[in-house]
């Protein structure tokens, strides 16, 4: 495989660069049928109409952050620590950024990687769990842009991928120890909500959320008291439980402190340092839970680098087009599972 020329593409959310591109980030996003499953004469209206609502108090969170996302930042280190990896197992390997709802969008990726003209591309979300909101739909934007050469393959999820669990378990371990290593503390693995009515039409995101979860707290034996939550739900419908404001609240009503994770980022963005940093950092302080401990998400650790290396070269070695990498498969009763049945790649 050295002598072929290999694109990979990571795919993330993406997020507003400044002010100006808060709006129109947030109409992208709420414009997605994976988002809203409404007719797009009903969804395009409904999109610009809650992008304008909360465009002031969104900004405002971004200006916390400097007025824009870290996360296309955060996602070049990571492409290059990626890159450099790959070079330095012999492929000729160039890595790319295609994003959903901000630039870089997929349709000026896919150029590019086309203009590579690779004679392999390996497509690697960096949502390790699978669900029809992120990864389904980033891949069926890549589907409808990119024409070029290139045989795909493609990594659906890697919810238990050994570098993945080890980086998670590391990151927990660093955090409580530099704090002293706190007694009385409760480990909570906070994901990114759904709506409930989309777990339950089969989308396997929760399942791969707590496989990861129980996989990271068996490697910490100091820490047995665990929980997985939920944060960032939007509208009135019913999402995923426990929410994480909830478990919050719980920890300090029952005298206990936290060490929290954001299990299901791999950088930081607005929902690692503005939800949890200062939203729920307030919420605990008011709640009496302490200490409040968020360990950091992934980014370019080593174990984590090497995980996204050997998804790449695991999807390579296999006569699949797409599959999960790492030790897992989808229960059948998740239907939206894209490679349902598939195992270790």
């Amino acid at each position: 495989m050295s002598g072929s020329r290999l694109a990979v593409v990571l795919f993330n959310l993406g997020g507003p660069d400044g002010p100006d591109a808060v709006q129109p980030f947030l109409e992208n996003l709420f414009r997605d049928p994976a988002i809203i499953s409404l007719p797009g004469f009903l969804r395009g209206p409904l999109a610009r109409f809650i992008s304008t609502r909360r465009e002031k108090p969104a900004q405002a969170n971004y200006a916390l952050m400097g007025g824009g996302s870290p996360l296309l930042p955060e996602t070049r280190k990571q492409a290059s620590a990626l890159e450099a990896e790959l070079k330095a197992a012999g492929h000729e390997a160039r890595v790319f950024i295609a994003m959903r709802y901000w630039k870089p969008f997929a349709e000026e990726t896919a150029k590019e990687v086309a203009a590579f003209s690779p004679d392999e591309i390996v497509l690697l979300p960096l949502y390790p769990h699978f669900s029809t909101t992120t990864t389904g739909s980033s891949l069926k934007d890549w589907q409808a842009h990119y024409k070029g050469p290139g045989r795909v393959h493609t990594v659906c999820c890697y919810p238990r991928a050994e570098g993945l669990i080890q980086a998670h378990a590391d990151s927990l371990a660093e955090t409580w120890k530099a704090a002293g290593s706190p007694a009385n503390v409760r480990l909570l693995f906070s994901a990114h909500g759904l709506p409930q009515k989309i777990v339950d039409g089969g989308d396997p995101y929760q399942a791969q959320i707590e496989a990861t979860a129980a996989a990271v707290a068996a490697r910490l034996p100091e820490l047995t008291d665990w929980k997985v939550s939920y944060q960032s739900r939007v509208g009135p419908m019913k999402w995923l439980q426990p929410s994480t404001d909830d478990e919050i609240r719980r920890a300090g009503a029952e005298g206990k402190g936290l060490l929290i994770t954001p299990i299901a980022f791999v950088s930081e963005h607005i929902e690692t340092l503005v939800e949890l940093d200062h939203e729920y950092g307030e919420l605990a302080h008011e709640a009496g839970c302490a200490p409040y401990l968020r360990a950091p998400a992934l980014g370019i650790r080593p174990a984590f680098i090497g995980a996204l290396s050997q998804a790449v070269t695991g999807a390579l070695g296999s006569d699949k087009a797409l599959g999960p990498f790492g030790d897992w498969s989808c229960p059948a009763k998740h239907g939206k599972c894209p490679c349902r049945g598939g195992g270790k790649s």
